[in-house]
């Protein structure tokens, strides 16, 4: 297992939990979520303790093709000093278009003239950032037509460009692969795992023959059996546990803590 270790998303509503929680080496707090200068106790307490805590911005749209916002690049900043981050990260994909948000991540095209924008705003706000970025690939329910790139490519070519760290959530990968029939074996043969900054994982549910990356459910085996498949490649730097809803018990959160260690240690 890698310097990080195995984590957990602090959330509001889990952050007594988090605390007490066995097995915990570090959390991912949502930037957007926090200010700078008036950082929640319970989080300051962590940090104390000596648990690092990372950023993960959600609303950069780095993949969009208007101007990039600067003051939200600014704001993750401001977030990463505050927490004394080593690392602050979002996602690939685009969120705002035509003077609308869609309030959820979108996935971008894999053409060469989206990964030009996005290399480009990539390169601007890490002008702004003091520490690295890295970036998240997404789940998707749709796939853009005219494709370039696979996917791998895509992002091995991201960080050529930009020499940005990926994050690589296996959860995800199962999304794909239910929902737009994307291959995750054929993904983590061809991705650069020396650019790997950690990996994600989360629950999820089949609805109406789509599958929802709900992070409110517990990990699926399936998803488990990624993440070992992910183990044969590399020795993750750490695995962090995503939970946004539907809070369980703290033995059932500290089970699953415990099978995302085993998976990865063996």
């Amino acid at each position: 297992m890698g310097e990080l270790g195995i984590g957990i998303g602090w959330r509001h509503e889990l952050d007594l939990s988090i605390a007490r929680l066995p097995g915990v080496d570090w959390v991912e707090v949502v930037a957007e979520n926090l200010h700078a200068d008036h950082l929640p106790e319970t989080l300051v307490a962590l940090r104390k303790r000596g648990l690092p805590a990372l950023p993960h911005a959600v609303s950069l749209s780095l993949g969009g093709a208007e101007p990039l916002d600067t003051g939200r690049v600014q704001h993750l900043a401001e977030v990463a000093r505050a927490l004394d981050a080593p690392l602050v990260s979002d996602h690939v994909c685009f969120v705002r278009a035509g003077g609308l948000d869609s309030g959820h991540l979108m996935p971008l095209p894999r053409t060469r003239e989206a990964l030009d924008v996005l290399v480009a705003n990539v390169r601007l706000a890490q002008s702004i950032l003091d520490v690295p970025l890295a970036l998240e690939n997404i789940a998707a329910v749709l796939d853009w037509p005219d494709a370039e790139l696979t996917e791998e490519q895509f992002l091995t070519e991201l960080t050529d460009r930009t020499g940005c760290r990926l994050i690589i959530d296996v959860a995800n990968l199962y999304a794909n692969a239910r929902n737009i029939g994307t291959d995750p074996v054929a993904f983590l043969d061809g991705i650069p795992w020396e650019r790997l900054a950690y990996v994600h994982m989360a629950g999820g549910i089949e609805r109406d023959g789509v599958y929802h990356d709900t992070h409110a459910h517990p990990v699926l085996p399936e998803v488990l059996a990624l993440l070992t498949e992910l183990r044969r490649r590399t020795d993750p730097p750490g695995v962090l546990l995503e939970r946004d809803d539907d809070y369980p018990t703290d033995d059932e959160l500290a089970a699953e803590l415990s099978a995302l260690r085993t998976a990865v240690t063996g």
